[in-house]
């Protein structure tokens, strides 16, 4: 049973807008419990002009550390005290932690991505990757696809300004870290209608919103028939569990897996920066898995 936040007791958080369809409190408390920590998880819903009064709170509130997800991954990072490399690096934070009255931000999306893919048993490495969407989590995805070998990536978006502002701010980080001889692979952007790119791809990653609550039932595709025969489709939305893309990919004979392996594996990464260990991968599956099915 899911108790009350006492005085001796830790905060955790998510931070975001909507937060009612999150899992990240079920499996949080659920590892939690199993762990004997004496903590409790709590969504917070934050509207954007009020994000920097909500960070300001956590201080006042001894919030000792949250996740953060759409739309407050990027405009975050000015309002926290400090943000690591990698964090910076992406461009989004989804991970803070309160350490001696300062907010430190970090990004665990990526790591969690790979995670999940490794655990569907796909390799990156030497793809031809196409990402759908320019927001956060876009970021970290494509930040790390490169990072992890893939041959060529594009970053679709309907709107190609920001597309290509994500591509040009990635492209300036990745040089700035791994040096001027650092072999960026071929690093494109484009509009979500881009066929050519989306037949030619080996892993079609969906980072934008379609699929998810008042969304559900939508696809960023606007025709499913370009997948390449083989590609893998994966689609960051975890609620539901089956999109309109996983299905459409599915019922075309591809390899279609649903976001909840990120979602647990990126709050398994997070237990890393606030306690000094992976959270218990195996116990957070079930719990989300258990929701997601209600």
């Amino acid at each position: 049973m899911r108790g009350q936040v006492g005085g001796q007791s830790r905060l955790y958080g998510l931070l975001g807008r909507p937060v009612s369809h999150s899992l990240s409190p079920v499996m949080h408390e659920a590892a939690f419990l199993a762990q004997g920590m004496n903590y409790r998880y709590q969504a917070f819903q934050v509207e954007p002009e009020a994000l920097p009064m909500a960070v300001t709170g956590l201080k006042a509130l001894g919030v000792a550390g949250v996740n953060v997800t759409i739309p407050h991954k990027e405009a975050i990072l000015p309002l926290l005290d400090e943000v690591t490399e990698n964090a910076r690096l992406v461009g989004a934070v989804n991970t803070i932690v309160h350490r001696n009255g300062r907010l430190i931000g970090y990004n665990t999306d990526g790591w969690g991505f790979l995670c999940a893919l490794e655990e569907a048993g796909v390799r990156p490495t030497g793809a031809r990757a196409v990402v759908l969407g320019a927001g956060g989590a876009a970021r970290a995805i494509a930040s790390h696809l490169i990072l992890a070998g893939a041959a060529h990536v594009a970053v679709l978006n309907r709107t190609l300004d920001k597309a290509e502002r994500l591509v040009a701010e990635l492209t300036a980080s990745l040089r700035a870290a791994k040096g001027p001889s650092y072999h960026l692979p071929p690093f494109v952007a484009g509009r979500l209608a881009s066929e050519a790119l989306i037949r030619g791809a080996d892993l079609v990653v969906n980072c934008t919103a379609l699929g998810m609550g008042e969304l559900a039932g939508e696809s960023p595709l606007a025709d499913s028939g370009w997948l390449r025969p083989g590609a893998v489709v994966y689609d960051t939305v975890y609620r539901p569990a089956e999109t309109r893309l996983l299905q459409e990919a599915k019922a075309a004979g591809n390899q279609a897996i649903g976001g909840l392996g990120m979602l647990v594996h990126q709050g398994a990464c997070a237990w890393e920066y606030w306690f000094g260990r992976r959270g218990p991968t195996s116990i957070m599956w079930a719990a989300a898995k258990a929701a997601l099915a209600e």
